[in-house]
C-alpha cells in the first residue's frame, strides 16, 4: 500500500515537472503564442472578476427617505417647530441635468441650464455638523461655532418669523484674534455673485451679497439625546431657523451624513466640522482665505484644515505607538493609491473642510463613500473635476485649468475624548475601503453620471 502511494506521488511530481518544462520551452521559443494562450486570457479573466466583485462590494448610497428632507428648528416662542421642507440645491441640479440629457440639442427659445450650475447662495456660510450619539460633546462645539459666526457674519437673513435678524457689527480689517475673518475678503476673486452658478439659466445678480449663516446638524440615527440637546441649545441661544436639525432614519456613517448635509446648504461657503470640536473653529477665516487664494475662473475652490504641522508636537507624541504606526501606514497606502494631487496632501482626514458654492456640483453629487474614507473621495473628485476657463483681469479667457485646486491650511486642533473610531478595526476598514474606492473609479464602477 505504501509502495502504491509512493509511485503515485512520483508520477504527479514527474507530470508537474514536464508541464513546467513544456511551458518554459514554449515561452523561450514562442513567447507570443504563450502570451495569447495563457497570459492574456488569465489577465482578462482577472480584470473581469475584479470588476464584477467591485460591483458587489463597492458602497452604493441609498436614496434619502422623505422624512430626511425635512428639518426641525426652534420658534421664537421656545417651542419646537413642525417638520419643515429642507431646501435642496441638489434636487434642482439633478432635475436640470436630466433635462439636459433628455434634450442634448437645445431647441430655439428654450434655455437648458448648464449642469455645473447651482442656485445662488442665500446666506454667507453654511456649517454642516454630522452627529452620532454626541449628546455629551456637541454643545461645546456649537457654542464655539455660534460665538465665532455671530461675531464675524451675524444673522443677516430672515428668521423663521419672516423678519430680518440684526447683523452684528463686524471687526475692522486686521482686528480680532488670529485666524478671525476680516470684514472683506483679502482678495477680490469672487468677481460676480452670479458667477458662482457657473452657467446659463442663472438668476440676475443679487442686489446685495448674501449675509448671515446657518448650522445644519445631521443626526445619524443617534440612540441618545443628541437631537434634544441641540434643539435646547438653539432655543437658549435664540437660533430660530438658523440652527436646523435633520434626522436620518437609519445610520449612514459620517460620510453619508456630511454628503446629505452638503446637498442642502444655502451658503456661499459650505464647511463641515466634527461635532467633537477638536478643530479650532475660529480658524474658519483661514480656510476662507485659503479657498479664495486657489479659486479658478468659475469660482471653484476647496480649503481643508490640516494637522500636519502638529507632527512631533506633544499632542502627537503622547499618542500610543500603535496609533502612530497605523497613522503612518495609512498615509503610505494613501500615497500609493490616490491620484497625484491628492497623494501630496499631508492630512486628508481632518474633520474641517470648506468648499466654495460653485465647487459643490462637481463633488457632492458623485459621492459614494459613506464611512471614514469619504474625505479622500471628496479630494479625488475635486482633482478630477472638469476643466474651467482661466480668466484674465479683464474677464477674457486666456487658458484652461483642470480640476479644482485644494488649499491645505494649518488649523488648531486638540485631542477630545469619546471618539467612536475603533483604532485597529476601523484602520483596516479604511485601508480596504480606500483600495475598493480607487479600483471602482479606475475600472468605471463609479463614474460621473446622474443616478
Amino acid at each position: 500500500m505504501a509502495a502504491d502511494n509512493s509511485n503515485t506521488t512520483e508520477r504527479l511530481v514527474a507530470a508537474a515537472t514536464q508541464l513546467i518544462s513544456l511551458l518554459f520551452t514554449t515561452a523561450r521559443e514562442q513567447p507570443i503564442r504563450l502570451f495569447f494562450l495563457f497570459v492574456f486570457p488569465l489577465t482578462l479573466f482577472g480584470i473581469i472578476s475584479i470588476y464584477l466583485l467591485l460591483h458587489l462590494l463597492a458602497p452604493k448610497p441609498r436614496p434619502p427617505y422623505p422624512s430626511e428632507k425635512t428639518y426641525l428648528t426652534t420658534l421664537p416662542s421656545g417651542a419646537i417647530s413642525h417638520p419643515r421642507p429642507l431646501p435642496c440645491w441638489y434636487d434642482r441640479w439633478h432635475a436640470e441635468g436630466c433635462l439636459k440629457e433628455q434634450y442634448p440639442t437645445v431647441p430655439d427659445g428654450f434655455d437648458v441650464p448648464d449642469q455645473a450650475s447651482i442656485e445662488p447662495a442665500e446666506v454667507e456660510v453654511s456649517v454642516v455638523v454630522p452627529a452620532y450619539n454626541e449628546q455629551d460633546r456637541i454643545e461645546v462645539a456649537l457654542e464655539e461655532m455660534v460665538e465665532y459666526l455671530d461675531a464675524n457674519f451675524g444673522r443677516g437673513q430672515e428668521g423663521g418669523s419672516g423678519r430680518l435678524l440684526p447683523t452684528l457689527e463686524r471687526p475692522k480689517p486686521g482686528a480680532g484674534t488670529p485666524g478671525s475673518r476680516p470684514s472683506t475678503p483679502h482678495r477680490l476673486v469672487f468677481k460676480c455673485e452670479n458667477a458662482l452658478g457657473g452657467g446659463r439659466g442663472q438668476s440676475p445678480p443679487r442686489e446685495r451679497p448674501p449675509r448671515g449663516y446657518e448650522i445644519i446638524v445631521v443626526d445619524d440615527g443617534s440612540e441618545d439625546r443628541t437631537v434634544e440637546v441641540v434643539l435646547e441649545f438653539g432655543r437658549r441661544r435664540g437660533l430660530h431657523d438658523v440652527l436646523r436639525v435633520v434626522s436620518l432614519e437609519k445610520n449612514r456613517g459620517k460620510g453619508g451624513s456630511v454628503t446629505h448635509g452638503l446637498r442642502h446648504v444655502r451658503g456661499k461657503y459650505a464647511v463641515f466640522a466634527d461635532a467633537d470640536g477638536a478643530s479650532r473653529f475660529s480658524d474658519l477665516g483661514r480656510l476662507i482665505e485659503g479657498c479664495e487664494d486657489v479659486v479658478d475662473g468659475s469660482n471653484r475652490g476647496v480649503a481643508i484644515g490640516s494637522r500636519a504641522h502638529l507632527v512631533g508636537s506633544e499632542a502627537v507624541v503622547k499618542r500610543s505607538a500603535i496609533r502612530n504606526f497605523l497613522m503612518r501606514s495609512f498615509h503610505f497606502v494613501l500615497m500609493i493609491l490616490t491620484p497625484p494631487a491628492t497623494s501630496r496632501i499631508r492630512d486628508t482626514q481632518c474633520g474641517f473642510k470648506l468648499f466654495s458654492r460653485a465647487a459643490l456640483p462637481h463633488i457632492v453629487p458623485y459621492m459614494h463613500a459613506e464611512g471614514w474614507i469619504f474625505d479622500i473621495e471628496m479630494l479625488m473628485l475635486a482633482e478630477s473635476a472638469p476643466a474651467t476657463p482661466v480668466l484674465a483681469s479683464d474677464g477674457s479667457v486666456i487658458g484652461t485649468s483642470y480640476g479644482i485646486k485644494v488649499a491645505e491650511v494649518p488649523v488648531g486642533w486638540e485631542e477630545v475624548g469619546g471618539s467612536k473610531m475603533s483604532l485597529v478595526k476601523d484602520s483596516v476598514r479604511m485601508a480596504v475601503g480606500l483600495a475598493v474606492l480607487r479600483a471602482s473609479w479606475m475600472l468605471g464602477v463609479y463614474r460621473r453620471r446622474l443616478t
